[in-house]
């Protein structure tokens, strides 16, 4: 465990690459990619297991960027040890259409594990990366074959722990005891405003020992001191790490290390010059490699390769051995629904009357188990959101194999959290909470989406008619918020029927999905009757058509309902009928979905001739008018709830059948 000239050349590269991107762009971050260097050196080089010519081998082990301003440090590292990214990308950060963007970018750029920059997610995502390890060990490796068996490593900045979402994480991280978590925390003491002991003075060290961490503090300049942490951390099997490692921001910037303007502008070119003056490197030439660091790094490629070829002979034993678990991995790889998955789903009475909430937990109890990458829970929620499998086991420092997942109260992490399981590649997870605390997860929603992952999240009670809780627990602007972050697919079910064909979308789909469910019961409609099954995969569709013609120049009215308010649209219609009044039931559980359809088939549903429309929906009019039309009405709510019982709210607030059958009238 030494290090040489060739490794001190390497680090001074990866120092300089960055500093001349950020200079070339005139934009981004020099300082932390400049301390962080040698860390970043060392465990890429000398300690993770990765392979550049297949940046998704299942067994590599995961690095995060959480603190994703630095990006620069990854995309030198990435280029230097052999992934595909050229210099040419290099050249081009924070370009139009280039693969090396201001922050990390999942699916962007090969060998990115995920979307890093919003401080603290990335850290959280780690964790949800060294859940997914320890889950799929503890289902799928046998003695003496240990097919999965990967870290996840992070480098996070002093903003990362000034994030609450750190102490959530870190938090369930230590109750866990994810021993292959390991964090070298760049600790260079300075953020946007200036020291970080203007904020920020906690004892980090105690702070993460609490937390059940082991902690080692070194010299982050110090290669050797680095490689020995890691190794020291990598034996400690039942903590996660925390390395605090002492940097320099802005290292060997005559004027600007240790000072906060080297933190998020470039250093100037006089500056950079003088940069590489210190470290030896021709003043003239600016992304220069040295030949000597080309032929060193190049044995990063070499040790990837030799130990993917290593696991794929493993792998072959494996399938000899247990085809069966062999076939698993393959499902959960690919995220499989075998043929005829549907008749797993449950069948749901005409007769009886069911929460969706409830409808979703006997759909949950019929799929999990049987599709092996299914896998979720609540924060602290599970008795009242449904998702707590009485089949199966919790997931818990002793039984890696449970299907149960306690986050604790902990909503903004298990966001993050969720988006780290998707990540691994191996899983479909979910986590439950009520549709008020979405806000508490915008941040790992936004992210979901932005990245594409098949993260599922499932938000009970989902209205005023939640009742005596009153309006901190009553959602109002939460459905605008979801629907109105881009790729994320938002459901919001009318009955059980709706709810078995929303799980079928968001299984189907694999791709972000919001399952919006109600608190009280409701009617089960008829499958017969209803075309729930094929309705909601297309968001909206026709569910009672025109009741009666029109007489007594009665022009028809289409009524536009979601989730628990169908059942009033359907009341007003069979009362509508009776005066004469032709109405159209339009059930719209998925605005994206429908959004998606051909335009003859929305046409069809809402045709462009009939404008006298009704929405009606327990929450924020906002972003219905373009359904509603200008001559048209939506029942919405433009003020918070109360505490009293759920139907009093309902009915207070105007969410009855009367109400909408005068509303249709008026528009006569």
């Amino acid at each position: 465990m030494h290090t040489y000239p060739i490794d001190h050349l390497a680090i001074n590269t990866i120092r300089l690459l960055a500093v001349d991107m950020v200079e070339k762009a005139q934009s981004g971050h020099p300082g932390m990619p400049m301390g962080a260097a040698p860390m970043a050196y060392v465990l890429w080089t000398k300690i993770m297991k990765h392979n550049p010519d297949n940046p998704q081998w299942l067994n590599r082990d995961r690095f995060v960027l959480s603190a994703g301003h630095g990006s620069a440090l990854l995309y030198t590292l990435l280029h230097l040890t052999g992934y595909d990214l050229s210099m040419d990308d290099l050249k081009q950060f924070r370009q139009w259409g280039s693969r090396t963007p201001g922050h990390p970018e999942y699916g962007h750029t090969p060998g990115v594990e995920t979307t890093t920059g919003p401080l603290g997610q990335g850290l959280s995502n780690a964790v949800g990366m060294a859940i997914a390890e320890r889950y799929c060990a503890e289902r799928l490796n046998r003695q003496n074959i240990e097919l999965i068996d990967y870290h996840t490593y992070v480098i996070c900045g002093d903003g990362d722990l000034m994030e609450g979402i750190t102490s959530e994480a870190a938090s369930i991280a230590g109750h866990l005891k994810l021993g292959k978590l390991i964090c070298l925390y760049d600790h260079n003491r300075i953020s946007i405003e200036g020291p970080t002991d203007l904020a920020f003075t906690e004892s980090v060290h105690q702070r993460f020992e609490a937390y059940g961490w082991h902690v080692e503090n070194i010299d982050g300049n110090d290669p050797e001191a680095v490689e020995s942490a890691l190794i020291s951390a990598q034996k400690v099997s039942r903590k996660p790490s925390m390395i605090i490692a002492r940097t320099n921001i802005g290292f060997g910037s005559p004027n600007k290390q240790d000072s906060a303007s080297s933190h998020g502008a470039p250093l100037g070119a006089e500056e950079a010059s003088m940069v590489r003056k210190n470290f030896g490197f021709p003043d003239e030439s600016t992304f220069h490699v040295p030949e000597s660091v080309i032929a060193h790094l190049s044995n990063v490629r070499e040790k990837g390769n030799a130990s993917e070829t290593s696991w794929d002979e493993l792998y072959k034993t494996y399938r000899e051995k247990y085809p069966d678990l062999a076939r698993e991995l393959d499902s959960m790889l690919r995220n499989r629904l075998s043929d005829g998955w549907e008749k797993l789903l449950p069948e749901f009475s005409p007769e009886e009357k069911l929460a969706t909430r409830k409808a979703s937990s006997k759909v949950l109890h019929a799929v999990v188990g049987k599709l092996p990458f299914l896998v979720g829970g609540s924060a602290d929620l599970a008795p009242s959101t449904g998702t707590e499998i009485k089949h199966a086991t919790d997931f818990t420092s002793e039984n890696y194999g449970g299907a149960n997942f306690r986050f604790g109260v902990r909503e903004h992490a298990m966001g993050a959290i969720i988006n780290g399981m998707a990540l691994s590649g191996m899983l479909i997870p979910y986590g439950a909470t009520f549709l008020v605390f979405a806000d508490y997860m915008k941040p790992a929603l936004r992210l979901a989406a932005l990245m594409q992952t098949p993260s599922i999240f499932i938000f009970t009670h989902d209205s005023i008619a939640v009742g005596e809780d009153g309006p901190t627990h009553q959602p109002i602007e939460q459905l605008v918020m979801l629907r109105s972050i881009p790729g994320l697919t938002v459901i919001r079910p009318a009955d059980a029927q709706e709810t078995k064909a929303a799980w079928r979308a968001a299984l189907t789909l694999q791709k972000p999905t919001a399952l919006v469910f109600s608190r009280q019961s409701l009617a089960v409609l008829d499958p017969d009757k209803y075309p729930t099954a094929e309705g909601v995969l297309k968001g909206g569709y026709i569910l009672s058509e025109w009741s009666t013609p029109s007489t007594g120049g009665n022009r028809p009215v289409i009524l536009i309902a979601t989730g628990s308010e169908v059942h009033l649209a359907l009341e007003a219609q069979r009362a509508l009928q009776k005066d004469g009044l032709p109405t159209r039931v339009v059930s719209m559980p998925s605005r994206e979905l429908f959004e998606q359809q051909p335009e003859a088939y929305r046409n069809e549903v809402l045709p462009l001739s009939i404008r006298r429309r009704i929405v009606i929906e327990a929450a924020s009019p906002f972003g219905w008018d373009k359904y509603a039309t200008d001559e048209g009405v939506i029942l919405g709510i433009d003020r918070f709830g109360a505490s009293a019982p759920g139907n009093t709210v309902m009915s207070e607030y105007g969410f009855t059948a009367e109400h909408v059958a005068q509303a249709a009238k008026n528009l006569q």
